[in-house]
């Protein structure tokens, strides 16, 4: 049987537009805090916190770094910041001469000598090898 394999499985599909149901959530989210914004703040104070939240929501929705989110990727450097590290120490010269000893240790390769009545014995067993 013949099955078609999907294509492009990793790519979001396209809800409205050009959006993808996460910009979409990310947009709507930036929309209904500027509605809350501005019932509550005066005139000059919405459009200042109006470019702040644009700009929070905005970079949420379309800026992928490393492609990946952007709430994945801050969400793991606050991970690595607060997580736990550890780190080996290693003294450099015991490794180095540890290196240093395993270069100087090299294989001895000695060639075997054969004579005439070696080969004739070898060449005897490979014509009969029911001997």
């Amino acid at each position: 049987m013949i099955f078609n394999v999907p294509q492009f499985i990793d790519i979001e599909d396209k809800i409205v537009g050009p959006l993808t149901a996460k910009q979409l959530g990310w947009v709507a989210m930036g929309a209904v805090i500027l509605l809350v914004l501005y019932g509550l703040l005066d005139k000059s104070a919405f459009i200042i916190s109006a470019l702040i939240v644009a700009v929070i929501f905005g970079g949420l929705a379309f800026y992928r770094p490393y492609n990946q989110p952007l709430i994945k990727f801050i969400t793991s450097s606050i991970l690595f910041a607060f997580r736990p590290k550890m780190y080996i120490w290693r003294r450099v010269t015991e490794k180095i001469q540890k290196n240093v000893a395993k270069k100087e240790v090299a294989p001895v390769i000695t060639r075997k000598k054969f004579d005439a009545q070696k080969v004739a014995d070898v060449s005897q067993l490979l014509d009969h090898p029911n001997h």
